[in-house]
């Protein structure tokens, strides 16, 4: 096994959302050397950015870099019953064309009644392809070949397109740039039909590490306080992580091995954000079609 001296030498973690930086590494949070969180904003819940950036602001760890970019909202666009890794992340299935249509709809109402309906400003495929290039550049100048970095792992932790993305995008700049790029092994029942298609043929070295509960508790605080925690309040840290190099994006077929898993349940963890009813009033009857069509979508 690797020796955790050199594990953590120079060593980053680049998590996609606010908190991932804690829930995936929590045993190795306080001690890398730089933790870089790259999404701020989101269209669904315009109040998200500014508490996000309130709680970085305030975190107990320097060295945290918050590069501000804005999410597509991609979440649960893919089908996991059937998980299709593509060249930009996950390919989506059904519920991404049908949050299409439901973003058409919106629009169109929201040239009749303006400000009634949030929307993306772009087809959330189109963003989630567009995104993968930022990343890319945005990501590029900051690595180095003698790095340690870790991030989100194949599958996604418990299946988020978001993440798959990141890490898709930090394996074509390993490829490029030559460091070295670990992943942990938090996985759910959604998420296990695409972790094992990375499964390799023989055993693989990991590393193992207790969790720092203590200091996860004050920085799920920080999150929570500054309303923009993502998960369970009575969550309950795993014992410990293990840490292994992660495979290419290409991944061996027929393999059997991969490492211990955290696993938890997806369903009683992930928090969705919650559309609130809109008051439309007296309005014209068309519009009242209209907006029952999009109460329908949601």
């Amino acid at each position: 096994m690797a020796d955790t001296h050199d594990f953590l030498k120079n060593s980053v973690i680049i998590g996609a959302h606010p908190d991932d930086e804690l829930l995936w590494f929590t045993s190795i949070l306080r001690k890398v050397d730089e933790v870089i969180i790259l999404y701020r904003d989101i269209w669904s819940e315009p109040q998200m950015g500014d508490a996000r950036a309130a709680a970085i602001k305030a975190y107990p760890r320097g060295n945290v870099r918050f590069l501000e970019m804005e999410e597509t909202g991609s979440f649960d666009c893919a089908d996991w019953t059937n998980p299709k890794p593509g060249p930009f992340g996950m390919e989506f299935g059904t519920e991404g064309t049908r949050r299409e249509a439901k973003r058409i709809v919106k629009k169109s109402l929201s040239q009749i009644m303006p400000g009634s309906f949030r929307h993306s400003t772009r087809p959330i495929a189109q963003a989630y392809r567009d995104n993968y290039e930022t990343l890319y550049r945005t990501l590029l100048p900051l690595l180095k070949p003698d790095m340690n970095v870790f991030t989100h792992n194949p599958w996604g932790e418990y299946g988020h397109e978001d993440h798959v993305q990141v890490f898709r995008v930090l394996d074509r700049l390993r490829d490029e740039i030559g460091f070295k790029l670990w992943m942990s092994n938090y996985c759910t029942e959604r998420s296990m039909p695409l972790a094992m298609q990375y499964f390799s043929r023989r055993p693989q070295d990991y590393i193992r590490l207790p969790a720092d509960k203590g200091f996860a508790e004050q920085v799920a605080n920080i999150y929570r306080q500054h309303g923009c925690w993502t998960w369970r309040d009575d969550w309950i840290w795993f014992d410990d992580e293990c840490f292994m190099e992660a495979p290419s994006s290409k991944p061996e077929s027929g393999g059997f091995h991969l490492l211990p898993m955290n696993l938890f349940n997806f369903g009683t963890v992930v928090r969705k954000p919650v559309n609130t009813s809109l008051l439309l009033g007296t309005a014209l009857s068309s519009v009242v079609v209209g907006a029952t069509i999009a109460a329908a979508l949601e």
